[in-house]
């Protein structure tokens, strides 16, 4: 083994145990919560050592660094998520590798995914987009966008009717980050519970947007607590990430 493999393969060991515990502490089963790991600044390769050990699901939040990542594991049994904030020139290129995309925060976005679907060749597959909810814009006006991105909570169910009348696309959740600022900045399990609150009340009109993605390496066992159903790890299982030049 590698010195790298076995060093990913002690900290995905380490990052499973939280998960356990997380899990074993709210009551629920260990199955109920699935890691995806961010894998942005970290090379394909290892992508590639993610999944020999294990790994099936991946997120970027840039597609420059997604798009030749994702060329090269083309051959591996992956699910590609996109976490970013998306621009709309770069729709088409997230949606030739992206399984899930999961910033989805205004209906221009929406548009523009649908169209580019509609372009790629997707043997009739559907995107799953979850939409960010931005929970530093709570009290704003309705459509404001946080400062991480995100649509306010009053927003979500626009944006979720126009993800189910888009042809190529379906509304598969939630997302967010723990804001910092607003009601909730330093409070990131009343930002989860907040966010569960809202995920139960879009799945009154849309039953199968029952995904809730939230947590990261420093606050997964507050977004386990509150029932998130996916959680996003990555300085804990690849390490402190190198610079951006």
């Amino acid at each position: 083994m590698t010195d790298r493999k076995a060093q990913l393969a002690a900290n995905l060991a380490q990052v499973e145990e939280r998960i356990a515990s997380a899990c074993a502490a709210a009551g629920r089963k260990r199955e109920e919560v699935t890691l995806i790991v961010v894998t942005k600044t970290y090379p394909a390769t290892d992508v590639r050592i993610l999944h020999e050990l294990g790994v099936r699901q991946v997120a970027e939040n840039r597609d420059q660094d997604a798009a030749p990542k994702a060329t090269a594991c083309a051959d591996l049994s992956l699910t590609w998520h996109f976490v970013g904030q998306l621009q709309t020139n770069k729709v088409r290129s997230v949606v030739s590798y992206a399984d899930i995309v999961q910033s989805v925060d205004r209906t221009k976005l929406v548009t523009a995914l649908s169209a580019a679907v509609g372009r790629d060749e997707r043997d009739g597959r559907e995107l799953g987009c979850l939409i960010q909810v931005a929970l530093d814009a709570e009290s704003g006006e309705r459509g404001e966008r946080g400062e991480r991105g995100g649509v306010a909570p009053d927003g979500v169910e626009e944006l979720a009717a126009a993800l189910e009348s888009a042809p190529g696309l379906r509304p598969a959740g939630l997302m967010t980050v723990a804001p910092l600022a607003g009601p909730f900045a330093g409070r990131q399990r009343a930002a989860f519970d907040r966010l569960m609150e809202i995920s139960s009340r879009l799945r009154g009109n849309h039953p199968a947007a029952n995904m809730v993605s939230a947590g990261m390496s420093a606050d997964l066992e507050d977004a386990v607590a509150a029932g998130a159903t996916h959680v996003r790890v990555g300085t804990a299982v690849l390490g402190v990430r190198p610079g951006l030049g």
